[in-house]
């Protein structure tokens, strides 16, 4: 009795608290359904929230509304499409986590429902974030999420992946796991947001996001979030938007950039920027700066430049080729320090949220305008003051200032106090000089900027053969600009059908008109040379450091080997493998006395080489430097047939490479139904020919197997009738003394031979596997087999009987 009277209040306390949230539940819906989209609401206490998300955002210390969030999550809650567009900083992130959490609440949503809500972003930085802010938000809800992007375990992640209810991810592992996990299912998913989504729908993302589109159901909630946001009939198409709600708060505002925010530019010219840059990071050592650039070997050539030149502030660097684990760190370490200098590309520039940054610096110049709004962001985030100064190199101070009018962005000039720029040339040249490595970064440097500007659409900015490039070589500490191949452009035609003469005049080919020149010249030798210019005039000093070793020459023969001709005994070639062409007399064909009167001369073997089996183009080895080509695998590729490319099907069956027939070619050879005729027809009389040649394959194995068969049957009665002539008795003669040898005996050697015999049942079942009847063989009888038994031996007269039976 006493068990059954603590049972009926614990099921009570579950039916009335069962019921209290179905109330709960019911009254929420309702507040929700009356709620008035037009209302301005100030805090997140007024809006119609769960319990859970209330005490989330109470426990993460979020009370107020800002601007996007208090007209967002308003429609957002009412199941509506959105397009969110707010300045940086303005608190994109809880305009669409609260509606996430709520739509999911509101519908029961458990375990059992699958993938409810999927949030993509497009760097895993800003995924981590966003996962971040979820966990503070969502810490009360029963909801599983996870965070998927690259750079960790696959196997990991789809072992849980089938569990989760909210996913935050990067385009390209979402779509990953899409195409691979098997109990990964979007058949029920209710929202789709995606933050920063100009970028996510831009060229970089289109084909991974057409693939995610495909993948989840068209009836869903939609959310787009960027301070630059696209409205593009195309894009929203794409997404399946269902006349979507453009939320822009800021879209009536003086600029697109907060108002809290202090904007410059500096016209530096290319050769003078890394001097700019020393001298603002000494000059400002107590501040918190972002410095971008275009590219990741930037960034890494700038980095371990100035962290061998010390400036006396902590230096980090971030860049998309670092391991998801050091990226982690970088972002941790600069987040809770309040006083170092962070080099980025624009990886760290969508939606990051470093507390406290005082300065951005962007040394390169963005792309397009809302680059620089994106790059800019990272400081005077949520009203707080800040500022930004962007580097631009002349040439392109028109064209950028000209696209950030067009967009509401406001920006002054200012000037670099001369008696403060200090320059740090020289010490560049000396560490680079020094350690080859640094070199070899700064040349990689020097090439990735260079194509980042090729690269550039907006040619009236971005113009690549107005930049002093040598200039800004030697600003960097390199001996001279590495060689680009498209950097000439239009003229390399040109420069390569000039004669050779024009370029290298010779001293003695060289007219009087240019004597004046050659004084010039003279003078300016005589002007003082350092010991850096003297340096740096010597060329390639391990100038690729570990790789510049394994060059090739043109002859085959590795940088700084001794070439082949070289003396044998020496030690550098002993046992040396080299690959060359071997004139052996089984690939040579010695030509007539004629030929080599004609080729060689006196005393001279004229040999002719068919390189590859191929007789149109024969090789004549007529001379040394003939000869020597032998040894050169580049230089014997023109006397080499051209290959053929090979791919591969699904089956692993290798065939020549196919490209698909053009539409108008198609056409131009009949009507498609004459075509499709004409092809069964083909195919019918193909499949026609080879069922004959199957089944006359089929007839001969089938004769083969039948003969074999044969031959076994012959060759088991060969057997036994060897057996039958050699007796199953000793032969005992009949004036024999049998000696010891009695019946019992007898039968027993009997016995044994019997067993000694192969059965011939038995054969005969193993080796029956035709279909066709086999003729019955002959089966002894039981009287036959009584003949063959002896009888029992009692007198002589017997035993003789026995023998002349035997003996016929």
């Amino acid at each position: 009795m006493a068990p059954g009277k603590l049972r009926k209040p614990q099921q009570k306390d579950k039916t009335l608290k069962r019921k209290r949230g179905q109330e709960e539940l019911s009254s929420l819906v309702s507040r929700v359904e009356q709620l008035d989209i037009k209302e301005s609401f100030k805090t997140f206490s007024d809006l119609p929230l769960s319990e859970p998300t209330a005490s989330g955002l109470t426990a993460s210390h979020y009370k107020t509304l800002t601007d996007i969030q208090s007209r967002a999550i308003t429609h957002a809650l009412k199941g509506r499409d959105i397009l969110g567009a707010a300045k940086t900083g303005s608190g994109k992130t809880l305009a669409f986590l609260v509606p996430v959490l709520e739509n999911l609440y509101r519908k029961k949503w458990t375990d059992y429902d699958g993938l409810g809500a999927l949030i993509l972003s497009p760097t895993r930085e800003l995924a981590i974030q966003i996962f971040e802010v979820l966990r503070k938000v969502g810490r009360f809800h029963a909801f599983s999420a996870g965070l998927v992007i690259g750079g960790k375990s696959l196997r990991e992640e789809q072992e849980r992946l089938g569990r989760m209810n909210i996913l935050v991810c990067t385009p390209g592992r979402m779509l990953q796991h899409l195409d691979q996990t098997a109990l990964f299912d979007t058949f029920n998913l209710q929202m789709l947001v995606m933050d920063e989504a100009d970028r996510i729908l831009d060229m970089g993302f289109q084909r991974t996001v057409d693939a995610i589109i495909e993948h989840i159901p068209k009836e869903r909630q939609t959310m787009l979030f960027s301070a630059t946001q696209t409205r593009k009939v195309s894009d929203l198409a794409r997404l399946s938007l269902q006349d979507p709600e453009y939320v822009a708060v800021h879209e009536a505002a003086s600029s697109a950039t907060p108002s809290t925010l202090q904007q410059h530019y500096v016209i530096t010219p290319l050769p003078q920027k890394l001097d700019v840059l020393w001298s603002f990071i000494r000059s400002n050592l107590k501040t918190k700066t972002i410095v971008f650039m275009s590219a990741g070997k930037q960034v890494r050539f700038v980095y371990e430049a100035f962290r061998h030149l010390q400036p006396g502030v902590p230096l980090m660097h971030l860049h998309g080729r670092q391991k998801q684990g050091g990226r982690m760190d970088i972002m941790t370490k600069f987040a809770q320090a309040q006083e170092a200098v962070l080099f980025a590309t624009d990886i760290a520039a969508r939606g990051l949220d470093f507390p406290a940054v005082d300065w951005v610096i962007q040394l390169d110049c963005p792309e397009d305008s809302d680059t620089y709004i994106h790059r800019v962001g990272r400081t005077a985030r949520y009203e707080r003051d800040g500022r930004a100064v962007i580097f631009l190199e002349p040439s392109e101070e028109a064209g950028m200032l000209k696209r950030l009018e067009q967009k509401k962005v406001k920006v002054e000039r200012i000037n670099v106090k001369a008696n403060k720029q200090q320059s740090i040339k020289d010490q560049l040249q000396n560490m680079c000089f020094k350690d080859p490595e640094l070199k070899y970064l700064g040349q990689k440097a020097f090439i990735a900027y260079v194509k980042s500007i090729h690269l550039q659409k907006d040619k009236e900015v971005f113009k690549l053969k107005e930049l002093p490039l040598d200039e800004f070589a030697g600003s960097m500490g390199l001996p001279g600009a590495p060689r680009i191949k498209f950097i000439k452009g239009d003229d390399t035609k040109d420069r390569k059908n000039a004669p050779r003469g024009l370029n290298h005049l010779s001293s003695d080919e060289s007219s009087e008109d240019e004597s004046g020149e050659k004084k010039q010249k003279k003078k300016d030798e005589q002007q003082v040379r350092t010991k850096y210019d003297r340096m740096f005039e010597r060329r390639n000093q391990d100038v690729l450091a570990g790789h510049y070793s394994r060059l090739i020459n043109d002859d085959g023969t590795v940088v700084g080997e001794k070439s082949a001709t070289t003396d044998a005994d020496e030690d550098d070639d002993f046992l040396s493998v080299k690959r060359r062409f071997e004139a052996g007399d089984k690939d040579l064909d010695v030509g007539s006395d004629e030929e080599e009167e004609e080729g060689g001369g006196e005393g001279k073997d004229v040999k002719v080489v068919n390189v590859d089996g191929r007789d149109d183009n024969p090789l004549v080895i007529d001379s040394k430097r003939r000869e020597k080509l032998l040894q050169s695998k580049k230089k014997l590729l023109k006397f080499k047939g051209k290959g053929t490319k090979l791919v591969y099907d699904d089956e692993g069956n290798a065939h020549e490479l196919y490209e698909m027939e053009d539409e108008k070619d198609f056409q131009a050879r009949g009507a498609a139904k004459d075509q499709m005729a004409k092809f069964l027809a083909e195919e019918a009389e193909r499949t026609q020919q080879a069922d004959v040649q199957d089944k006359a394959l089929a007839k001969q194995k089938k004769r083969e197997k039948k003969e074999k068969r044969k031959a076994r049957e012959r060759e088991l009665e060969a057997e036994e009738m060897g057996v039958e002539t050699g007796g199953e008795l000793p032969f005992v003669g009949p004036m024999e003394d049998l000696g010891g040898y009695s019946d019992d005996d007898r039968d027993q050697d009997v016995q044994e031979e019997k067993e000694k015999r192969p059965s011939k049942k038995r054969v005969q079942f193993a080796e029956s596997e035709s279909e066709e009847e086999e003729e019955p063989r002959p089966k002894k009888s039981k009287k036959s087999d009584k003949k063959v038994e002896p009888e029992k031996v009692q007198t002589l007269e017997d035993l003789e009987a026995l023998a002349s039976g035997l003996l016929g």
